[in-house]
């Protein structure tokens, strides 16, 4: 590796915080988390980390400790609120090393479960937080975040999966075990008769993928979910199409998940991407 992950706790390093989202999301003013709130979260139980590459932070996750309301009461969490790599440096592993450093020092603190949320038709995110990171979701919130004014999300829904971390399970740690875990595959899939609940359509003109007229609702253990590989190219190109990804995608995830299911793998095969749901009733492995 190239970069080194280090545990912040200073204000200077706040700092450089800021400004690296800034430079991430380009939110501008109404959209910076300001250095004085940094500090506070991390001088009351809450973590930052930075990915450096010699002096220069090209990568940051910050979180803070949350509560839960669950059938056996209120839990403790730890809420990891943003987590972000510079463009340049992306590809590098950075996310990753991220979140294990997150993972090491919840797991020190004594907290079970770490939250955060994601954009559930982002890919990439996907096959970090379910397929790398072992997190599983059977939450959509609509309009988590409101109207986002960056770059990354203005013009679009932020609805968003909310996805739990369980720190101490045998499946988080094995997914963290890059070396060893041996991933299914989406034959592995096929072969267990996973039930596909639609197949997406490619647009004559644009050649972009655009989702089909309805799906079929959920019956087998295991079902699957196809989504765009490139769903930020289709909101650069076609705002409406990325809008019915959104509306379409957001009613299928709400169908499931009220039917019980749980988001538990995200694969990718021959340039398709699909997650995994798993009947709620069954193990989770």
């Amino acid at each position: 590796m190239s970069y080194t992950i280090r545990l912040l706790e200073k204000y200077a390093e706040m700092l450089r915080i800021e400004k690296l989202i800034d430079e991430i999301w380009q939110g501008g003013p109404a959209d910076a988390v300001p250095a004085h709130i940094l500090i506070t979260f991390v001088h009351n139980g809450g973590l930052a980390f930075g990915a450096f590459e010699g002096e220069e932070m090209v990568g940051l996750a910050f979180g803070f400790p949350g509560f839960s309301d669950t059938p056996q009461g209120r839990k403790l969490k730890h809420c990891s609120h943003q987590m972000g790599v510079h463009p340049k440096h992306r590809g590098k592993g950075i996310g990753f090393a991220l979140k294990k450093a997150q993972w090491q020092m919840v797991r020190q603190q004594g907290i079970e479960r770490i939250t955060w949320t994601y954009d559930p038709l982002l890919r990439p995110n996907a096959a970090l937080n379910i397929s790398r990171l072992g997190a599983v979701c059977n939450t959509y919130n609509r309009e988590e975040y409101g109207n986002m004014v960056d770059a990354l999300n203005a013009g679009l829904a932020s609805d968003r999966f909310v996805v739990d971390w369980w720190v101490n399970t045998r499946r988080v740690e094995q997914h963290l075990d890059a070396e060893n875990y041996i991933r299914i595959s989406l034959d592995d899939y096929r072969k267990a008769d996973a039930q596909q609940l639609y197949t997406p359509e490619t647009d004559a003109t644009s050649g972009l993928l655009k989702p089909p007229e309805g799906y079929a609702l959920p019956e087998q253990k295991l079902v699957l979910m196809p989504i765009p590989n490139n769903f930020q190219t289709i909101r650069s190109l076609d705002p409406a199409l990325a809008r019915g990804w959104r509306f379409f995608t957001r009613n299928v995830f709400e169908t499931t998940f009220a039917s019980g299911y749980i988001v538990t793998d995200f694969v990718q095969n021959h340039g398709h991407s699909y997650y995994v749901l798993t009947d709620g009733n069954s193990t989770i492995g």
